[in-house]
């Protein structure tokens, strides 16, 4: 029987060192401290030439992962994307990203000088036959009970693997070393090999570890036997799932011993064809995928074949960088349907000039606008009009009592709550083109955003539509000239309050800004009124036999005066239409901007924010999967 030196001698398992040592008598020797001991003072014997260069099987930060590969930019962009998602995700949807970080941080922290290979299957199938003949010494048992295999056995061709063991779990006394001066040891220096139990065991346990210890090695090796290459739980529970894991992962159908003639080879065609269907590429012909190969670990059939692509991969020292970017790629795959959005979701200019004109409509700045026209045409009336239409609408006015102290009677409950509806369907309606194509979760803070800021809107629009004074700026100028100060538009402030569409003007906070025109035309309608007093004085002088008589002068010089009055009034409201309508217009542009710019504020920045943020965990995730090794 040949001996086995367990890796931590302390732990159990009888090396040939201890052996040695008790035949001698000199026991102190096997331990850790006469170990360094012996180590220092051979080393102190021999030339510089001879020193062989260190074993350190401590940690390595940089393990498997150098500066110039593309996992690292991806780990740290799928980092930065888990930290700037946290407020927007759940946690259980961040979950596996947040896992693979913590096992790709504790992997490169372990030797890269190691390849940790499992040997997983079914009962039966010859995982631990395989284990043993590739170790070249019975160090797993086999049998006919099933399960044989109840814990995880590794087998460790160098030293430095303590901590790549104590991550799987596996205790110092199931810590094996294979025998020595096996065939390829100088191939497979640096390889772990696990053996793991049956992942169809009726123990739970033993299926619980199966599931633990697959996570966290470098590489798989499946051991499938004829009987049970097609198990369901096989392909569905671990080969569909881990079909992105192709690279590092071999597939061997063993017993093929059992099978007569072209057999073998009929079942390793079905064997592939099954592979294909669960996704997982095959490598073949030189192309990366799966290592298919058939063997039989009892007569040691294809066992030298596999030893020897196994020493190639183990020797490439890739396997650890392959297997993490197929989890990040595995985990960039899940995380999928919460970042990536169909078509180009964001506020185009379209949805912002339908969100301002919603709100103008629900501020009322048509209204307000017309009003402004009204009252600037009005007051054009007034100051160009004849006296004696002035005086009969003050007797008009003085006749309905409390006409002239008239205030804009306020808006009806119903209208008040009609204008508020109006916002909120304008909020929503920009928050649902804003989220329209984006992924749900993204899609529900940008409508939150928009509802958090509409909060007191329509207050706000109302308190900032009431500041809004004088229509075109004072000192601005008005149409046809110059707008003297002390003009002011009429507010719109109750325009809210009114609905839109609802025909309320807004009240006027004072007379709007009259053109340089107004002053002639003032003074035309002076003289007018001023001939048909002379005129009238005149004739009736002339009939009381004051002045000569003739009727003719006087009778033409009143008609003068009474014709050119309506004329001159006339001709000032042909004129002041041009300018009432701009005016107008200049008080609807202004509340209009007012409320867009209110909304701005409210609505549409923190909505934009919302999609910057998207957009930049977006740009994280093109970044994790940008150089993704296995296209998924």
């Amino acid at each position: 029987m040949t001996a086995v030196t367990d890796e931590n001698p302390g732990q159990g398992g009888t090396g040939e060192h201890v052996s040695d040592a008790s035949h001698s008598g000199t026991g102190w020797d096997d331990g850790l401290i006469a170990r360094r001991a012996q180590a220092a003072r051979k080393e102190a014997e021999q030339t510089p030439d001879e020193i062989p260069p260190e074993d350190d099987g401590g940690p390595q930060v940089e393990a498997y992962v150098d500066s110039g590969s593309p996992l690292r930019p991806r780990l740290d962009a799928l980092r930065e994307l888990v930290g700037l998602s946290r407020a927007r995700l759940d946690r259980a949807a961040l979950a596996e990203a947040g896992r693979v970080l913590d096992e790709a941080a504790a992997r490169q922290r372990l030797s890269s000088r190691h390849t940790v290979v499992a040997i997983a299957g079914a009962s039966g199938s010859g995982k631990s036959a395989l284990f043993n003949a590739l170790a070249g010494a019975q160090l797993s048992e086999t049998g006919l009970r099933r399960p044989t295999t109840s814990s995880p056995l590794a087998c460790s061709w160098t030293d430095g693997a303590a901590g790549l063991l104590d991550r799987l779990a596996v205790p110092g006394r199931l810590r094996r070393r294979p025998q020595p001066g096996a065939a390829a040891d100088e191939a497979l220096q640096g390889l772990v090999l696990v053996d793991l139990p049956d992942h169809d065991s009726a123990a739970r346990g033993h299926r619980d570890q199966v599931d633990r210890v697959l996570a966290l090695v470098d590489a798989v090796i499946w051991v499938v036997d004829p009987e049970k290459y097609a198990d369901a739980a096989l392909h569905e529970r671990y080969l569909r799932p881990l079909a992105g894991h192709a690279e590092v992962t071999f597939v061997v159908l063993n017993q093929i011993d059992r099978l007569p003639g072209e057999a073998a080879d009929q079942v390793l065609d079905d064997l592939r064809r099954l592979l294909d269907e669960d996704g997982m590429a095959v490598g073949e012909h030189g192309e990366p995928g799966a290592t298919v190969l058939p063997l039989s670990a009892l007569t040691g059939e294809g066992v030298g074949e596999l030893r020897e692509l196994l020493g190639r991969f183990v020797q490439d020292r890739t396997a650890a960088t392959r297997r993490l970017a197929a989890d990040v790629d595995a985990a960039a795959a899940r995380l999928r349907p919460v970042y990536v959005a169909e078509g180009r979701p964001g506020l185009g200019e379209q949805a912002r000039e339908e969100f301002a004109d919603r709100l103008a409509e629900a501020v009322g700045a048509a209204a307000a606008g017309q009003a402004a026209e009204r009252e600037w045409r009005r007051n054009a009336g007034r100051a160009c009009g004849t006296p004696w239409l002035r005086l009969w609408r003050w007797y008009e006015a003085t006749r309905q009592p409390g006409s002239r102290d008239r205030t804009p009677l306020a808006a009806p409950p119903e209208e008040r709550l009609t204008a508020r509806q109006r916002v909120e369907q304008a909020v929503r309606t920009v928050a649902d083109d804003a989220a329209a194509g984006l992924p749900g979760p993204w899609a529900q803070a940008v409508r939150e955003a928009a509802v958090q800021g509409a909060q007191g809107l329509p207050d706000a629009l109302d308190e900032l539509a009431g500041r809004v004074s004088g229509g075109p700026d004072a000192g601005a100028p008005a149409a046809g000239g110059t707008a003297p100060t002390g003009g002011a538009a009429p507010t719109a402030g109750a325009a809210l309050k009114a609905g839109a569409g609802q025909g309320r003007a807004a009240r006027a906070a004072g007379k709007p800004p009259r053109p340089a025109w107004w002053p002639a035309a003032v003074l035309a309608q002076v003289a007018m009124t001023l001939l048909q007093i002379f005129g009238g004085l005149w004739l009736a002088g002339q009939i009381i036999g004051v002045l000569e008589p003739g009727l003719l002068t006087p009778a033409l010089v009143m008609l003068a005066g009474i014709v050119g009055g309506p004329l001159v009034e006339w001709s000032c409201a042909a004129a002041a239409r041009g300018p009432a309508r701009r005016y107008g217009q200049e008080a609807e542009r202004r509340l209009r901007e007012t409320a867009a710019a209110c909304g701005r504020a409210r609505v549409l920045d923190p909505v934009s924010a919302e999609l910057a943020r998207y957009r930049e965990v977006r740009e994280r995730y093109v970044a994790v999967t940008e150089f993704s090794t296995t296209g998924r």
